[in-house]
């Protein structure tokens, strides 16, 4: 086990490796430092106290000592504790990531004249290097937008525009609206309630698999069959082994679901949807739709040389991953995910049903995402990468162009749900991987071709 030792400023630090991109740091705070921190908290105390019959400010110091002892020793500890984890990692240029991990530190005793010493376990991180990043071989897919494209179009939005028709039953593909509550069976403890919640009756080709509470379940459409308002449903599960929270992984659940109303949609004419959009006729409508296919089709292609960018780099590079932040990597992947497809204009349904889907992946996938991480934040490192604010800008407004939203809305969207970084990511990881794709060598070949070269490769890695 590696191990170093150095005095930083006035503490003393040891490091030692204690596993994969881990290590523990022992500090030692001396004697001085801590009385010095006391007399700075009691003073800070004695400032803000208000005891009765004394004014603020004013209380002598053996009644602060008294009354609010376990207060300032307390900050004392927290102040000494912070600032020395703080300069023990700038001293030793460690990348953590995460968060600091250490027992018993609330019961660390901080007296006057008397060192303090901690420990913390840390993950960082890891060291590897790149492959070579010059003449990667990528396919480029040649995608035509068809009238076929066109008119498949039109129909999702017919359908996605139509109206909501209430059911006194549901059948195949109609929509149940009410409230959902996820416990966990050993021992009853409820994990979600979800008002306002929203299942869907499989259709036929969805085979019987369906979601309900952002949870896939294989068997849904036999456990929840057609039911009517009023009726309460159990669908009983095991936890994704990639959901964000660790209560759901992997668990034995039961969800109650009481339904309130049943919907069916009701698809828009063509004409309908010509007239609800102000168009000036059907022509217009797909002539608009053109225009946005081809942009998205410019985006699915630059995803395709991304993807392939992003696999030879997985495969070629070898690094040893913090085992503790792959497993609280859940939630960042799927955030991750959910934002790339945001970008890629993929529809708000399908988001949510493929997030669903990814929940239930192996750790691997998650593994390999974190791996991607680092390796497409070291590519932006070593060229310089950074993010402007017009980018970010202009980033927001082709997504919510593709949601049909303000793009005002989807920035205070994104920032109410502290989200904002996750763009600022996605352009870097973007603009890393294009760096690449201008020294790549890039050969163009028709879709249909593309897509069997890619499941051979799936196939061959399976």
């Amino acid at each position: 086990m590696a191990k170093a030792s150095t005095a930083t400023g006035d503490q003393n630090v040891v490091v030692e490796d204690i596993g994969p991109s881990r290590k523990r740091l022992t500090i030692t705070i001396p004697a001085e430092r801590v009385t010095d921190q006391i007399e700075t908290s009691i003073e800070a105390v004695a400032m803000e106290a208000a005891i009765p019959g004394f004014r603020k400010g004013r209380v002598p110091r053996s009644l602060i000592e008294r009354k609010f002892g376990s207060v300032v020793t307390g900050e004392a500890r927290n102040q000494l504790i912070a600032s020395a984890y703080s300069e023990a990692v700038e001293k030793h240029s460690l990348r953590v990531v995460g968060e600091p991990e250490g027992k018993d530190i609330e019961s660390i005793e901080v007296k006057p004249g008397h060192d303090v010493t901690f420990s913390v376990e840390i993950e960082v991180a890891p060291e590897f290097d790149l492959p070579a990043l010059d003449g990667i071989e990528v396919k480029r897919p040649l995608i035509e937008v068809t009238d076929d494209m066109i008119n498949k179009h039109v129909e999702r939005l017919c359908t996605n525009e139509g109206d909501l028709v209430s059911q006194e039953k549901a059948e195949d593909g109609d929509f149940c609206i009410g409230s959902g509550v996820m416990r966990s069976v050993a021992d009853g403890k409820e994990i979600l309630k979800l008002e306002g919640a929203v299942i869907q009756v499989p259709a036929k080709d969805k085979e019987g698999r369906g979601a309900i509470l952002g949870v896939i379940v294989e068997d849904f459409a036999k456990q929840i069959g057609h039911p009517k308002p009023g009726d309460t449903l159990k669908v009983k599960t095991k936890g994704p082994a990639q959901h964000e929270n660790p209560e759901v992984r992997e668990k034995d659940l039961e969800i109650e679901f009481q339904v309130e109303r049943v919907e069916r949609i009701q698809p828009l004419e063509v004409q309908q949807l010509v007239d609800r959009y102000g168009m000036g006729d059907e022509s217009a409508l797909r002539e608009t739709i053109s225009m946005q296919l081809n942009q998205r089709v410019a985006v699915e292609q630059q995803s395709a040389l991304r993807q392939q960018i992003a696999r030879y780099l997985l495969d070629n590079t070898t690094m040893e991953l913090p085992e503790g932040l792959t497993a609280r990597q859940a939630d960042r992947n799927l955030q991750r995910q959910r934002m790339e497809m945001m970008y890629q204009g993929v529809e708000p349904v399908h988001v949510e049903e493929r997030i669903a889907e990814l929940r239930g992946s192996s750790n691997d996938v998650a593994r390999r995402e974190l791996k991607l991480f680092f390796i497409l934040a070291k590519i932006a490192e070593s060229f310089e990468i950074g993010v402007e604010q017009d980018e970010v800008g202009a980033r927001i407004s082709q997504i919510a162009a593709s949601r049909q939203m303000r793009p005002q809305d989807l920035y205070d969207q994104l920032s109410k749900q502290n989200q904002l970084g996750l763009i600022v990511q996605q352009i870097r990881e973007h603009k890393a991987m294009d760096a690449l794709l201008t020294k790549a060598k890039i050969e163009e070949i028709s879709v249909e071709e593309f897509n069997k070269q890619m499941e051979a490769q799936d196939a061959a890695k399976a």
